[in-house]
C-alpha cells in the first residue's frame, strides 16, 4: 500500500472535493492509501496573513515526510511558493485552474519541487510542459454512482439551473438580460440559483426565480431539480483553464446544458451532442427555447451527456489514472 498526503485547499473546496476527496475510498482498492490534510480556516483569508496560513500547515507536512508520495491540491499558501519543498522526498502537484495569471513564476517554481502536475485539461497541461514539467492530465470528475438521472421531475415549472460558488455569481449575473426576456416569454418557466450567497438580479422579478443555499448534502439533490443546466462563462485566459465542472454535474443527472463554449466545455461539444453551445445573448435565448420546446431533443441530450461523464469524467473511469500516476511517481 501506498501512503500518501494530500495536502488539500479546504472543507467545502470544489478542487478538494472532486480532485482529491472522492478519488481517496476508490484508490484503496488500488492499493493507494490517501490522507487528506486541509487548513481548519478559509485558506484564501489567510492571504494577507502568510505565516497563519503557513502555521495551519504544518501538520500536513509533517505527516507528508512520514508519507511515499505528496499530493498538492495547488499551492499551500495563496499566489506564494512557501513550505513545498519541506514536505516528502516524492511531490506532485494537482492543478485545475490556470494558477499562473495569479502572480508571475510561482506556480511554475511550485512545479519544479515536484516530480510533476497532474493536469484537469489539456490548456493547464500545455502551460506546464512548455515549462518543462513532467505532466500528467486527470479531468475533474463525479461520482457517478451519487450524481444519477432521476425518473421524473414533480414541479410544475420548467426549470432553468445554475449551481456555483459566489465568486462566480458575476458570470451569471452577465446572463441577466437573455434570462429575463425568455424568462418575461415563457411563463411556466423559473431559474434556480444554488450558490454559498443569493444572488443580487437587478431585472428578474422576484416570482420568477429562486435560490438554495448550497450543501454537501443537498447539491446532487438540488441539481436533479433542473430541466437545464446553465454554465455562462467570458472567453479568456482564466476561463479556458476552466475544468466545466458545472457541466459536468448536469450531464451527470442526465440533463442538457446551454454553455460558454470555453475550455473543456468547448472539447465536451466537440465530442459529444449534449447541448447547446452560447457565444451570444440571442444564443443563450434561442438555446433555452429549443430545449424548452422540444423534449425530445434535451432527453436525448441528457441520456448523451450521462454516457460522455461514465466514459471520460467520472471517478470509476479515472481513479486508475490516479492510481498509476501515484505508482510512478512513488517510484
Amino acid at each position: 500500500m501506498i501512503k500518501v498526503a494530500a495536502l488539500t485547499s479546504g472543507k467545502h473546496f470544489p478542487s478538494s472535493r472532486f480532485r482529491i476527496r472522492q478519488f481517496i475510498e476508490p484508490l484503496r482498492s488500488f492499493g493507494v492509501h490517501i490522507t487528506e490534510h486541509y487548513p481548519l480556516t478559509n485558506k484564501y483569508l489567510t492571504k494577507r496573513l502568510v505565516p497563519v496560513g503557513m502555521l495551519q500547515r504544518v501538520p500536513g507536512l509533517m505527516a507528508a515526510r512520514r508519507a511515499e508520495v505528496t499530493l498538492f491540491e495547488r499551492e499551500l499558501v495563496p499566489g506564494k511558493l512557501t513550505l513545498e519543498r519541506f514536505a516528502g522526498t516524492r511531490r506532485v502537484l494537482d492543478i485545475d485552474d490556470a494558477l499562473w495569471l495569479n502572480a508571475p513564476h510561482f506556480s511554475e517554481r511550485l512545479a519544479n519541487v515536484c516530480e510533476g502536475v497532474i493536469a484537469g485539461n489539456s490548456y493547464i497541461a500545455d502551460h506546464y510542459q512548455q515549462g518543462g514539467a513532467s505532466v500528467w492530465m486527470v479531468p475533474t470528475s463525479i461520482d457517478t454512482q451519487k450524481w444519477q438521472p432521476v425518473e421524473s421531475r414533480t414541479s410544475n415549472h420548467w426549470t432553468m439551473g445554475w449551481t456555483g460558488t459566489s465568486s462566480n455569481l458575476k458570470y451569471l449575473h452577465a446572463l441577466e438580460a437573455p434570462l429575463a426576456n425568455f424568462l418575461a416569454e415563457h411563463r411556466d418557466t423559473r431559474l434556480l440559483v444554488i450558490c454559498d450567497r443569493k444572488p443580487t438580479f437587478k431585472k428578474l422579478p422576484v416570482d420568477s426565480w429562486s435560490f438554495e443555499r448550497w450543501s454537501p448534502e443537498a447539491e446532487v439533490g438540488s441539481v436533479q431539480k433542473m430541466d437545464v443546466g446553465l454554465m455562462p462563462l467570458p472567453d479568456n485566459e482564466w476561463t479556458r483553464g476552466k475544468c466545466a465542472l458545472k457541466m459536468i454535474m448536469y450531464l451527470g443527472v442526465g440533463i442538457p446544458v446551454v454553455a460558454s463554449p470555453v475550455g473543456v466545455a468547448n472539447e465536451i461539444f466537440a465530442q459529444s451532442e449534449v447541448g447547446i453551445a452560447a457565444r451570444s445573448d440571442n444564443d443563450w435565448y434561442e438555446g433555452l427555447r429549443q430545449l424548452h420546446n422540444d423534449s425530445e431533443l434535451s432527453r436525448r441530450f441528457g441520456v448523451t451527456g450521462r454516457k460522455l461523464v461514465e466514459e471520460e469524467f467520472s471517478v470509476r473511469a479515472n481513479a486508475p489514472k490516479l492510481a498509476a500516476i501515484i505508482r510512478e511517481v512513488a517510484g
